[in-house]
This record gives structure tokens, sequence and C-alpha cells, in this order.
């Protein structure tokens, strides 16, 4: 009975305490909402880990982003991020059925997704990352605007070794602010948000260069700016 009662208890505290993390994280996301993130695990671990850091960042509003480098990330991770909660599950089981017939495992995460990895968690492949970060980005999705989903993402996305942010990596590559960006110069920068550490805004491959006319064509398909201009405020 003793044995019992200490087992109760412990679950009771171990419950208690998971709650208790939980309840954090769902403060810091609403935090969030309405507070710049002063940083990213991303951010952090490239400071960690790189032996000569030299960090290129600068916060800007969505409003001062050209509308076409929303559209450029949308077209090129994530066309039904105006439609789910987060987690697009039907991506997720085209991926799994696209499986099963023997063509390659392609990944699904969606830019919410993208965010919630990029500000909280760390690289890699394994089921309990990706379990943390279908569960952040369905809290996201719950408490952010889709338009300030956006703003983060493109604030906090890696364009290159050191480079976080459109406005860093507008001004890395082409010069201008991140509100001056052409369709063509949107296209080229969301062309390597896949593997950003090997893929080159700088000196595009042939890869990088059909990525570029290939989200371009999505953008057009998508019907240019009148995609995203329904999102909430």
């Amino acid at each position: 009975m003793a044995r019992q009662s200490l087992i109760r208890k412990l679950l009771r505290r171990l419950t208690g305490f998971l709650a208790g993390c939980v309840l954090f994280v769902l403060l810091v996301i609403l935090l969030f909402r309405f507070v710049n993130p002063p940083t990213s695990a991303f951010v952090l671990a490239y400071l960690v880990t790189d032996t000569n850091p030299e960090l290129q960042q600068k916060w800007v509003a969505l409003s001062d982003i050209s509308p076409w480098m929303p559209l450029a990330v949308v077209a090129s991770e994530d066309q039904r991020f105006p439609e789910h909660y987060g987690v697009d599950f039907a991506a997720i089981r085209q991926a799994v059925s696209e499986h099963k017939r023997g063509q390659g495992l392609r990944g699904a995460s969606t830019i919410t997704q993208q965010t919630a990895k990029n500000l909280f968690l760390w690289n890699g492949r394994s089921f309990v990352r990706k379990a943390l970060e279908a569960g952040l980005a369905i809290a996201i999705d719950a408490l952010w605007p889709k338009r300030r989903i956006l703003e983060v993402y493109l604030n906090i996305a890696e364009f290159g070794r050191g480079v976080y942010g459109v406005e860093a990596a507008s001004r890395r590559y082409f010069g201008i602010p991140a509100s001056q960006l052409s369709p063509a110069q949107a296209a080229r920068l969301a062309a390597v948000l896949p593997n950003p550490k090997v893929l080159s805004a700088a000196q595009p491959s042939a890869y990088v260069w059909g990525r570029i006319e290939w989200i371009r064509g999505q953008m057009e398909q998508l019907s240019g700016l009148q995609y995203l201009r329904g999102l909430d405020d």
C-alpha cells in the first residue's frame, strides 16, 4: 500500500510538472503573438556551434516585406497554408502513400511547423522532434493569425550561413531592403529554404535555377498576390 501511494504521488507530481511545462510553452507562444522573439533556437545553435559566427539578422514587419516574398515561400513550401490548422494531414497522407508506392519519402512540413522548429527546437529527423514540432505548430496556428506566422517565419528562416531573416538575406544577396524584392528575387530566396546550408542564393546551381522557375510558375498558378490577401490580420 505504501508503495502504491508513493507511485500515485510521483505520478501526480509528474502530471503537474508536465501540465506546468505545457502551460508555460503556451504562454510563451501567446507572448510571441505580440512581442517579436529576441532570438530562435536555430540562431542560438549557430552561435554555439560555428567556429567563427557572423550573424546577420534584422527584424522587419510583414508590411515592410515585399508581398512577393510571402507568396514565394507559400508557393514553394506550403500551398495549403491558408487552409490548414498548422499541420497539413492531407499532405502527410499523400507523402506516406507515395512512399508506399516506392517513391522517395518527401517532407510534408508546413510553414507553421517550420516556424515552430526554427523558433523552439533543433534540427534532425527524430520522431520525438517531429511530434513536438506538430504539437507546437497546432498551438501556434490556434494562437497566432496567419499573417503573424508568415511574419515570424520570414524573420527567423535561414537563408545561408549566418544569414537569418529575409531583410538580411535581401541586403546580403541583392543589396536592397526586403520591401523592394521583385517576384524573381523572392523566388530565388525561397528556392534555397529547403537546405540553405547546401543551396546558394548567391551562386545558384542548375538545380536552384530549376526550383526558381518552378516557384515562379506556382506563384502565377496561385493567382499571384490575390492568393494571400484574404489572410486574417
